[in-house]
């Protein structure tokens, strides 16, 4: 018996968890970390505390089981994407807090580019929407506000890179040694990478005033092993490190979406829903991403549209805890399955504007169609459905921008707990919806990456057979119904819009 370990950083919260050959869970341990909002809309993490978790996580999990640190054949990074790390390689002194995904102090820098005619060039190079969303806004950022470390940058004393950097220098030994790489997905989100040559673009280098020497070298996500831990560090001997994938890459690579066409969902605060394109790089134009899916050391990269939900599962939180519908998710659920349907009511959860496929920041939210016949059970009913319209608007954008036949949808997530919601979501898309007997599908999917950069695993196909069915659910509603809520959906769409008019 071999293991595999899974390092997986995330945005509130580390974990790491040991697989087995046959892809299932052994142990695993978690520790959340503190969230700093030095301003409104500024994210920050103490990069110090998430080396500290990896490392307590890494120690706890090695506890729980008997055996030998030898039969742990490689270890595998996913990570919150776009978040990014300012830090000195050679003393390892951290320059600044992490500056998280969700962080939007690059905004009126992104305002000032799109209007630039390079900054109109940028969807074209990166497959991205410019945005203070990738990290580019960030780096910038920093490089704008602090003279010293945009001088340590141009002399090649720093390095801006995402948490798979960091984890990945640190892991591979820290000053002086570590190594500083970042894989194909996570580089992706840069909004500075080049998607077609998968080098970093100097158009936007120099759009931005970001030296190529403050940042990673580009890798692939498996296929090679990056470097090895250190007798000193959390494992106490050396395993290959091997193996990085962006978080929701790495889920559709735990979902095993191999092939062209294959989707997955993943229910969390938010809502990603990415679909594999295969080797054919497709650019939307119905406010898709277009990004690297996974890459293997030698072939070509494979490529995802992605449509992103800004509120799913914390739709559920607002009404929990500040409209006090509910004391819990499962409470709502309760109510939602108490009605047949959600009594004409829908809810749009713009509270920041509409993200894909709509892109309208003046939107903000509204309940429409309310009437004295609602009742609680019907607003909980809605609450539940506005997230699987919004993953219907992205579902039918991707198949329009990529001609896919998607035949089913692999879930994960949280808020795939929810019978109603996934009843409803199959009835929506008209196809089955299917949650894998293996939940934890990010964690997997680097498990998976790094099995294979150390030949544990020889190919996907072998991959493919691991993934386990635990629950589908089948369309049941008539078309007509189906085009009815869609009309009313869209309808309700309509009416957040231009509510910002500033």
């Amino acid at each position: 018996m071999f293991y595999v370990g899974s390092l997986d950083q995330g945005t509130t919260s580390t974990r790491f968890f040991l697989f087995d050959n046959q892809g299932k869970v052994v142990a695993s341990s978690q520790l959340e970390h503190k969230q700093f909002f030095p301003q409104p809309g500024w994210v920050e993490h103490d990069a110090s505390e998430i080396w500290e978790n990896s490392v307590a996580v890494i120690s706890q999990t090695l506890k729980k089981i008997k055996i030998k640190i030898t039969d742990i054949k490689g270890l595998g990074i996913t990570n919150q994407r776009e978040t990014i790390v300012a830090w000195e390689p050679e003393s390892g002194k951290i320059r600044h807090n992490a500056i998280v995904w969700q962080d939007l102090r690059g905004t009126e820098l992104i305002n000032k580019i799109k209007e630039t005619e390079v900054g109109s060039k940028i969807a074209q190079i990166t497959g991205l929407v410019p945005s203070p969303y990738f990290s580019a806004a960030k780096i910038a950022w920093l490089l704008d506000n602090d003279d010293s470390l945009k001088k340590d940058a141009q002399n090649g004393k720093v390095i801006f890179g995402t948490i798979d950097t960091f984890l990945v220098w640190n892991l591979t030994g820290g000053p002086k040694k570590g190594r500083i790489v970042t894989d194909a997905t996570n580089a992706s989100r840069y909004m500075l990478m080049d998607i077609e040559t998968l080098c970093w673009s100097d158009e936007l280098l120099d759009l931005f005033e970001i030296p190529k020497t403050a940042l990673p070298e580009i890798v692939s996500s498996f296929g090679e092993v990056y470097g090895y831990t250190t007798n000193e560090g959390p494992f106490g001997t050396e395993v290959a490190v091997g193996g990085i994938l962006g978080d929701q890459q790495a889920a559709l690579f735990g979902q095993a979406c191999f092939k062209e066409g294959q989707c997955k969902s993943t229910y969390g605060t938010g809502c990603f829903l990415l679909a594999n394109t295969g080797e054919n790089l497709y650019r939307s134009k119905r406010g898709l991403l277009s990004t690297v899916a996974y890459k293997e050391y030698g072939k070509k990269a494979v490529y995802a549209l992605e449509g992103s939900i800004a509120v799913a599962g914390s739709l559920v939180q607002w009404a929990r805890d500040n409209l006090k519908l509910v004391k819990s998710a499962s409470e709502l659920d309760q109510k939602a399955m108490e009605v047949d349907d959600c009594g004409g009511v829908y809810i749009v959860p713009a509270f920041s504007g509409l993200f894909a496929p709509y892109w309208r920041s003046d939107a903000r939210g509204v309940i429409a169609g309310l009437t004295g016949y609602v009742t609680t059970s019907h607003i909980c009913r809605a609450i539940l459905e506005a997230t699987a319209f919004q993953v219907k608007d992205i579902f039918d954008a991707m198949q329009e921008d990529a001609k896919l036949e998607i035949a089913s949808l692999k879930v994960d997530g949280g808020m795939t707990n929810s019978r109603p919601l996934m009843e409803f979501q199959a009835d929506l898309l008209g196809i089955p919806v299917i949650r894998p007997d293996v939940f934890e599908t990010t964690a997997l999917g680097a498990a998976y990456a790094a099995g294979l950069s150390v030949g544990l695993w020889n190919s996907l196909d072998e991959l493919t057979v691991y993934w386990k069915e635990k629950s589908r659910w089948l369309a049941s509603m008539d078309q007509s119904v189906r085009e009815k809520k869609i009309l009313f959906w869209n309808k309700a769409i309509e009416r957040t819009l231009n509510w910002e008019t500033e």
